[in-house]
């Protein structure tokens, strides 16, 4: 970027281009979530062997995987849509619905439970 462009630009956006990562973490991103993924891949496969370790796995495979996802979201939210770098206010506008979302699919979870729990109870 020349000088004439760089005074062309609002108070801060140089500051704040310049505060974007380089290539290479773009890269150990891609290649974490490369690593995430194919333990997602294996967490699944291997929960659903007949084996000792598939038998242990099997319960708590689906937890597994939510957390798996859900550090895999973070990592794009962060870095390939610039949550990092964003301000306080734009990050809290993009994290609170999703607080607000979990709860409330967490409760449709509980409530679905508890719903056929109690169907089989009267059965």
């Amino acid at each position: 970027m020349d000088t004439h462009a760089a005074n062309d630009l609002p108070a801060g956006a140089a500051a704040h281009g310049a505060s974007h990562p380089g290539p290479a973490v773009y890269f150990k991103i891609g290649l974490l979530l490369f690593v995430l993924t194919g333990l997602e891949v294996a967490a699944y496969e291997i929960a659903h062997r007949d084996s000792a370790f598939g038998a242990f796995l099997k319960p708590i495979v689906v937890p597994v995987l939510l957390i798996l996802s859900a550090g895999k979201f973070a990592l794009v939210a962060m870095y390939y849509m610039h949550l990092k770098q964003d301000g306080k206010l734009l990050s809290g506008l993009f994290v609170f619905p999703l607080i607000i979302a979990a709860i409330i699919i967490a409760a449709l979870i509980a409530l679905f439970i508890y719903h056929y729990t109690f169907q089989r109870g009267m059965l």
